[in-house]
């Protein structure tokens, strides 16, 4: 069961992408992040043709979260974190599907930092923090995924120099990642390459993708029934480098 997350960048941007990539790998469940689409202006007509059912958590122009799910429809679907009822953003929906707990996230950037989008993000970082201790308390097999906007470690990123003062990578970021996998989550990616230099994102700016100027961003956390169920995890990076790409790339994980 092959469960991938990809922040799109715009979904109607990207769609001949988005669709070919579907088809090539055929996920169980795609998450996808940055969708800038409104509900009721979401291709979905697209991604049924192929086989996928759609569900969308969206707003108009910017942020927005999908789940799609291949050959039937998910359950018990969720849209929004909870913890805060003043919060409109659209970055957070979660579903059931195939006896597995999906959460989809797109968290906050941050920059610039100080200010109130850094202050934002770590508040927003503390309610998903509280929300995933309830997850890992159900025992439900459970996948939190997305683009988290945190660069975990040095090891992560191309040049800890040139990222020194981004919202990433700033300690307090960092922090509250660890204390996300300090409740139990198994980070996919970074257990299957300790050595690091996976890269998930490259910028469209100063050649970044062409000098391989990336960094880690994008994660799969794993409840320890999903853990132990992990048989492999990657980056589909070659899609990076297609015509009119996202300036990310898929990742993904896959249980026995």
């Amino acid at each position: 069961m092959r469960i991938a997350s990809f922040n799109i960048n715009g979904v109607k941007a990207r769609l001949p992408r988005l669709i070919e990539w579907l088809e090539e790998t055929r996920p169980a469940i795609a998450c996808l992040q940055e969708i800038k689409s409104q509900d009721e202006g979401f291709p979905r007509k697209e991604f049924e043709a192929i086989g996928y059912h759609v569900e969308t958590h969206g707003q108009k122009g910017f942020n927005g979260v999908a789940i799609l799910t291949d050959g039937g429809p998910a359950e018990n679907v969720s849209r929004g974190l909870p913890g805060d009822p003043d919060d409109e953003q659209a970055r957070f929906i979660e579903a059931d599907f195939n006896g597995v707990h999906v959460a989809n996230l797109y968290l906050p950037n941050g920059n610039p930092q100080p200010g109130p989008k850094f202050d934002y993000k770590l508040a927003w970082m503390e309610r998903l923090r509280l929300h995933l201790e309830g997850l890992l308390a159900s025992e439900k097999p459970c996948v939190v995924l997305g683009d988290f906007n945190v660069i975990p470690e040095d090891k992560d990123v191309y040049s800890v120099k040139a990222m020194a003062s981004d919202a990433l990578m700033q300690p307090e970021s960092r922090d509250a990642y660890a204390r996300l996998l300090g409740q139990g989550w198994t980070d996919a990616l970074n257990v299957l390459n300790p050595r690091g230099g996976v890269w998930t994102f490259w910028d469209y700016q100063a050649g970044a993708w062409q000098r391989d100027h990336g960094f880690r961003i994008d994660h799969l956390l794993l409840s320890p029934e999903c853990a132990d169920r992990m048989s492999a995890a990657g980056v589909d990076k070659e899609y990076r480098g297609r015509e009119k790409a996202s300036d990310h790339a898929p990742v993904w994980v896959e249980l026995a």
